[in-house]
């Protein structure tokens, strides 16, 4: 009688733990998504030029959009960015920044764009996802003892 209840608390504590991680994973927005794999694995550095592979994230509170986009580095530095429309046309992305903020020689640092902030508290970021580091191997298992 006592193992058929401990089997049943022990069934039921690892749905409670299955259940817990589908809703903790359904919570992450696409930003939180793509910004732990760079966390992760870390990124190469963001060279000079035009890119046509990069992410566009906004975000307002919990709530975020992520878009196709094109971007453009100079001296290290995200001076230009562009979503991509479902027709391939492009459309920079303006908005009015906070005074402190001017959209200005952003920081790029481990693949992702410094968090550009406008008046409306609209948060604003570049991911370049193809700098993403390959995943690295897991270690391998050692083999059981056997009886030799």
């Amino acid at each position: 009688m006592i193992k058929k209840i401990l089997l049943a608390f022990a069934i039921s504590l690892t749905a409670t733990q299955v259940q817990a991680q589908t809703e903790e994973n359904r919570d992450l927005n696409c930003y939180n998504k793509w910004s732990i794999k760079f966390e992760q694995r870390g990124a190469d550095e963001v060279e000079d030029g035009i890119y046509e592979d990069v992410i566009i994230t906004s975000r307002v509170g919990a709530k975020a959009s992520c878009w196709s986009g094109k971007a453009e580095v100079r001296k290290k530095k995200l001076v230009k960015f562009y979503i991509i429309k479902e027709d391939n046309t492009v459309e920079e992305v303006t908005r009015t920044w906070k005074k402190e903020f001017d959209n200005k020689d952003v920081d790029i640092i481990n693949g992702i764009s410094e968090t550009m902030l406008t008046v409306h508290n609209e948060m604003i970021n570049v991911l370049w996802p193809k700098k993403i580091k390959a995943k690295k191997a897991a270690a391998k298992k050692a083999p059981e003892p056997t009886d030799d």
